[in-house]
């Protein structure tokens, strides 16, 4: 499912170029509960570029594991650039990993507003020296559709991140 955007084959090309450089990897979702974490753990050998991820669902756990700071959420919501910033710093010092992806979104069918409605996924990577990209994207589909292309598209976009940083 949505295999043009990302593929077992790229997932292995990724964790070959990870490993050829002694680069680990890490992840903080939320409403993609886990997904992106499970497709790196599909590959056998991933320990050596992955140590572990979390799953941050809650602001009170987003606050409490990935020290996001109360007003940020307050500020702006958890499904925000501001938030995802914090959860990428966060997670990084959490597991000590050179890349991170953090992904907080409203996978629906609830929970969306006019000005974020279902589908709207803020997804953002970053490299332990706090280059980062932080993007908002607008998935349609069920609730499943839109969890797999978040995850998908994180990883496609870190995928390409690690390349320009580690192919030279």
């Amino acid at each position: 499912m949505f295999n043009h955007i990302f593929n077992e084959d790229d997932m292995i090309k990724l964790q070959t170029l990870l490993r050829a450089n002694n680069q680990t990897i890490t992840t903080a979702e939320s409403c993609t509960g886990g997904l992106v974490a499970s497709m790196i753990t599909k590959i056998s050998g991933s320990s050596d570029i992955f140590n572990g991820s979390i799953v941050t669902y809650s602001n009170k756990i987003k606050n409490q594991e990935l020290h996001v700071q109360n007003e940020t959420l307050e500020k702006f919501g958890a499904v925000s650039i501001e938030v995802v910033d914090e959860m990428l710093i966060g997670v990084l010092k959490k597991f000590d990993a050179n890349f991170a992806i953090a992904i907080s979104g409203i996978a629906g069918p609830n929970g969306g507003t006019r000005n974020k409605p279902v589908g709207t996924v803020i997804i953002g990577i970053s490299d332990e020296n706090n280059h980062k990209i932080v993007n908002i994207y607008n998935f349609k589909g069920s609730r499943e559709d839109i969890q797999i292309q978040a995850a998908k598209v994180a990883l496609k976009e870190i995928y390409k991140f690690i390349k320009n940083s580690l192919d030279k």
